[in-house]
């Protein structure tokens, strides 16, 4: 099988599992429904462990565009061969959403909240500030890439450490997860949504186009800078593109400070009154 297979099956069985999991505890007359976020980031935990298991033997099961870039960008990933790990990585996404809306057929007629049911798909802010929300992306990328690379050095560990990825996850999930809903992947938030645009779902609404593009920015940057700080600071080798990296993230940091969104604090404490 070859390494585009693996990425693209990897991916499928980690989104068929995570989105799963979701549809589970969000949708009407699921016994699952209601169960929580410790289900939803133990269930994540575990599609990324078995994802892992899945393809790692065979494309490395990177399984996240973010990743691919950052490893590329530390030079022990080949560029050349970015486009067909995140083309397989965006397909595998959404079919193992597909394989989820198929599934769970019979629930979204009897859910009628039409949120809801992109939140098995996509995520989206607690609370709608584009500075916050794009930092919270950054930060959890840049944390899973960083820790990734750093269990990937303790070779004693080899066979378990897909395990230990998935507890490293739900460690994510539970930390700093709760902003934004941790993409931390933007092909686990893209190519759901992309599910959710194209597929016939009952009753299922707008997909959130206008804050698609944190969960695809906010992790290649986080991504990007988790992987040169790790190839810079650990393994001792220079990585002058960090700095340019870290430039064009403030910049955008700011752009999305000046022209974001911002909660109405004043509007809020008016209702509260």
């Amino acid at each position: 099988m070859s390494a585009f297979w693996g990425e693209l099956i990897g991916t499928m069985v980690l989104i068929t599992f995570g989105t799963g999991v979701c549809a589970a505890v969000t949708l009407k007359k699921s016994f699952a429904q209601n169960a929580g976020w410790m289900v939803i980031t133990m269930g994540w935990g575990l599609a990324v462990a078995i994802a892992v298991y899945v393809s790692g033997p065979i494309s490395g099961a990177h399984l996240n565009p973010a990743l691919t870039i950052a490893l590329a960008f530390n030079g022990s990933f080949p560029w050349e061969q970015v486009p067909s790990y995140i083309t397989a990585q965006m397909i595998g996404a959404f079919l193992g959403a597909g394989l989820v809306v198929l599934h769970y057929l019979p629930h979204w007629k009897e859910t009628e909240d039409a949120g809801a049911k992109l939140g098995v798909f996509a995520t989206k802010p607690a609370i709608h500030h584009t500075f916050a929300n794009l930092l919270s992306e950054i930060i959890g990328t840049f944390i899973l890439v960083f820790g990734i690379l750093a269990i990937g050095a303790n070779k004693s560990t080899d066979g378990l450490n897909p395990f230990i990825v998935g507890f490293f996850i739900v460690a994510i999930g539970l930390s700093l997860g709760a902003t934004t809903g941790y993409a931390i992947n933007p092909a686990r938030d893209l190519g759901p949504r992309l599910a959710h645009f194209f597929l016939p779902i009952a009753g299922k609404g707008g997909s959130n186009w206008k804050y698609a593009w944190i969960p695809i920015v906010g992790p290649l940057l986080g991504g990007s800078l988790g992987g040169m700080f790790y190839h810079s600071a650990f393994e001792g080798k220079e990585s002058p593109v960090l700095v340019y990296a870290g430039i064009v993230t403030v910049l955008i940091l700011l752009l999305s400070y000046t022209l974001g969104t911002k909660p109405n604090y004043k509007t809020a404490k008016k209702n509260a009154a």
